[in-house]
Parts: structure tokens; sequence; C-alpha cells
């Protein structure tokens, strides 16, 4: 028998989600990391510290993607919406530990700030999902749209023969899409220009950060 859980019971869930993607690691991922059997390219010092920006970077962006969809998640109100929102949280999973797993071989290590993304993210889902399903999904719909064109930026900007990262960026790209068309088959509202605006700039703070820290 399914249990019915409480606002206490979701928070409870919700700060041991937070704990484990923050502090534990990533949890193993339900698919084949896309780079396995790809050689591995990366040497001048240059590029891999570059290389490990970019996927610190997407790292953190993933961390923030926990939070967002468990904070939609612990005020949805209807059982469908919440529903999709852990199974994307689900899915996400495989993008935290593939690029952790790229960020290890490159000799580099997450964002020290990733407690701060994940809190962050975490309370705008929650105040997103608390606005009404319809724009909550909205805002998935958006920030999909935007890690997108975040996604294909960095594939840009991988040096020419990384083939391991690009295989990573490339199927999170895929994986992005589909969050994002889904979130809006399901009726999320277009969000107005100045919350998309300001996404946007929450998003190249973070990406500055990360990058660096």
């Amino acid at each position: 028998m399914k249990r019915d859980l409480t606002p206490i019971d979701r928070l409870i869930a919700g700060a041991d989600s937070a704990l484990r993607t923050v502090f534990s690691g990533a949890p193993r991922p339900g698919r084949a990391n896309p780079s396995e059997g790809l050689p591995e390219t990366v040497r001048g010092e240059s590029d891999r510290r570059h290389v490990a920006g970019l996927m610190r970077v997407n790292h953190a962006g993933e961390i923030a993607a926990q939070g967002l969809y468990q904070g939609q998640a612990a005020t949805a109100r209807l059982e469908q919406v919440r529903e999709s929102m852990e199974r994307a949280a689900q899915e996400e999973n495989d993008h935290l530990a593939w690029c952790e797993e790229r960020l290890a071989e490159l000799g580099s290590r997450p964002s020290v700030l990733n407690p701060l993304w994940y809190a962050g993210a975490f309370a705008i889902g929650a105040t997103a999902g608390l606005v009404g399903d319809r724009w909550s999904l909205g805002f998935v719909a958006e920030t999909e749209r935007q890690v997108v064109r975040h996604l294909e930026d960095h594939i840009g900007r991988l040096p020419a023969g990384d083939s391991r990262s690009r295989a990573i960026l490339e199927q999170m790209k895929t994986d992005e899409q589909h969050h994002g068309a889904v979130a809006e088959q399901a009726g999320g509202a277009k969000l107005p220009l100045p919350v998309r605006k300001l996404m946007g700039l929450v998003s190249k703070v973070m990406t500055g950060g990360a990058y660096r820290l």
C-alpha cells in the first residue's frame, strides 16, 4: 500500500536528499557513462584546468538541478506533477555521476560552493511549486532551455580532441531537451520576460563561481 506523505515527511526526505547529494557523492548511475571506451586526449595542464572548470560548472548545475526538482516535488499540488519532478531528479543523477567521474579523471574536484547551489535551487523550486503547477512546469521548461544553450556553449569551448567530455555533454543536452519538452507538454506556462532574464543572470553568477571554486 502506498503511503501518503505529509509535508513534514517531505521536508525530512528533502533534507536527507540534500545531505546525500551534496556530501555523499553521486549515486551509481542508471546508464553507462557515454564516454566509456573513448580515449583520453586532454594532456596539457592548461587544457586540463580549463576542461575541469567546465565540468565543475556542469556538475554544480546538476547539484542545482537536484535541489530544484526536489524543491518543486515538495510543494507540487498534483500527484502526477510531483512524480514527474521526482523522476526527473532521478534521471539527472546520471549526469551528476558522469560529471563527477570526469572531474576525477582530470584530477580535479567539485565546486566547494555546492551546498549553496543546492540550497538556493531548492528554495527557488519550492517557491515555484507553491505558485502553482503550471508555473512550476513552465519554470522547468525555461530552465532546461537555458541549460541546453549553456551546454552548447561548453561543447564549443572544449578542446577539439576531447571526445570524452564531449560525449557526456552531448548526452546531457539530449536529456535536458527531453525534460523541457515533457514539462511543456504537461502544461507548463511561459514565464514572463523579467523572470527569464533573472534566471539567466543567476545562471551566470553560478557559472562564474563554480568554474573557479
